[in-house]
């Protein structure tokens, strides 16, 4: 496999530190890779510079023919690309699969949008044309739960725009990224997208580069906001999709047999690693105990184990610091009264393996409840009134998203009309669409993704005003 950047269209190995690629099915070593260096940085921002001058002007029915071939590309060797994303992240391959099919049809979607120009009639009798005209260099830092598919969320929307892109993969996850990488400069000139390794002091040598437009960040919180405050002295734009900690409040009325498949996908939804996944449920004490109970059925139901085993249903956490993150979440969770509902035991095999866990009789000042766990726990809190499950929803410093369940539509528009999340979903979670905005509000996020306001983010508003003779 592939473990070099790609630089200017050009595969270049790194000439800082090495560090190792995990499969955290097993704990062994899938890759050494070699970092860039500061200098390999400034290199891939200088060529992205230098292709900018030509391609802003590259004409649409170039871009969408170079799109196409891309999408084929990814299709035809969906299967190579699953595999990699399963020995690096750990999920099943159905669900790899899923995810390069997912970003395929996500590049097609970003390709079918056309960039607007406003027609102005101004009073006076001239006429305003504003357009939508590309920024130049984009820096893309994108995290390890959704290597491939967020990396696709980065990088297409800049690149329709008419942008140049340098990304920078989790250190934990980049070999599906580099083989997106290099599949994408098969079919554009080289410069427009580059790939460049390594940890987080590569991550702040790219996103402060003084000649980057917009940094483009999903991942946590902490590094969103350093981000941002090093991106005022350029006065560099930013759009970051942070933590979450998305609340589901079941209503009374609920099928019960209906809505749990539905709620425990949202929630465990790539084992949990997802950040608007379901992660704090609050359920109607009517209909409390049957909904526990399946749930915990289903959850027992799966079969943990590696990706790439055909019977597993449920992979490992990706890496052992989240590992160790959600097993004391789970532990300070029941020295405070919380109580296991669901099968247990220590796994003897190596590798980050937690089976789904649900946990009951917590509330709100166990961490578990008021902490994104990012990872398959999930805490059950029963409520009786729905004044508390709106409160409890908004008492968070996060506004990812959140989810009414409820046979009664009118109803769940009028409590999602009080959630303070930027998503709310009705008898779903955390299926997103290429076609509406997503981002979050408070410290979620800062900025939009998704549909044509998530890709103007990645222009900028040019004004002619035109006076005849």
């Amino acid at each position: 496999m592939n473990t070099n950047m790609l630089i200017n269209g050009t595969q270049v190995a790194g000439t800082a530190e090495n560090f190792e690629v995990l499969n955290p099915a097993n704990e062994t070593v899938l890759a050494t890779v070699a970092s860039a260096s500061v200098e390999q940085v400034n290199d891939a921002i200088q060529a992205a510079a230098h292709a900018f001058k030509t391609w802003q002007f590259v004409s649409d029915a170039d871009l969408q023919n170079a799109f196409a071939h891309i999408v084929k590309d990814i299709r035809q060797e969906k299967d190579d690309i699953a595999r990699l994303i399963t020995l690096e992240q750990g999920k099943p391959f159905g669900l790899a699969q899923f995810e390069v099919d997912a970003g395929a049809n996500w590049i097609e979607y970003v390709a079918s949008l056309e960039i607007p120009v406003e027609t102005i009639q101004d009073p006076s009798g001239k006429t305003i044309q504003v357009f939508n005209r590309p920024l130049g260099v984009v820096a893309s830092i994108t995290p390890w739960n959704w290597p491939f598919m967020i990396v696709i969320w980065h990088l297409f929307p800049a690149l329709k725009a008419k942008n140049c892109i340098v990304n920078k993969p989790s250190e934990y996850t980049p070999l599906s990224t580099i083989k997106l990488v290099e599949i994408i400069n098969r079919h554009l000139p080289k410069g427009v997208c580059s790939v460049v390794l390594g940890k987080g002091a590569v991550g702040q040598a790219l996103s402060e580069h003084p000649e980057v437009a917009k940094v483009t960040f999903t991942g946590s919180t902490r590094t969103g906001q350093s981000i941002l405050s090093h991106s005022v002295e350029s006065l560099k734009g930013v759009v970051l999709e942070l933590g979450g900690n998305d609340i589901g409040i079941v209503l009374g009325d609920v099928d019960v047999d209906a809505v749990a498949p539905r709620i425990f996908g949202s929630a465990f939804l790539n084992m949990g690693q997802t950040c608007a996944a379901l992660k704090r449920l609050y359920v109607h004490e009517s209909v409390y105990d049957q909904l526990t109970q399946k749930l915990a059925e289903i959850a027992d139901a799966q079969v943990v184990g590696d990706g790439l085993d055909t019977t597993t249903t449920f992979g490992p956490i990706q890496n052992r610091m989240q590992y160790n993150k959600v097993k004391s979440l789970i532990d300070d969770a029941v020295a405070q009264g919380g109580e296991i509902i669901t099968q247990q035991g220590e796994f003897t095999a190596s590798g980050y393996y937690v089976r789904p866990t649900l946990v009951t009789h917590v509330q709100a000042g166990v961490a578990l409840v008021d902490e994104e766990q990012f990872g398959p726990v999930l805490p059950i809190v029963k409520f009786s009134h729905i004044d508390e499950a709106i409160t409890a929803a908004n008492s968070t410093c996060f506004g990812l998203g959140g989810s009414v369940w409820s046979k009664d539509i009118e109803q769940a528009q009028q409590i999602a009309s009080q959630l303070e999340t930027g998503t709310v979903w009705i008898n779903s979670h955390a299926d997103v669409s290429p076609a509406a905005p997503f981002g979050g509000w408070k410290l979620s996020g800062l900025g939009y993704s998704f549909g044509l306001s998530g890709l103007l983010l990645f222009t900028k508003k040019q004004a002619i005003h035109v006076t005849a003779e």
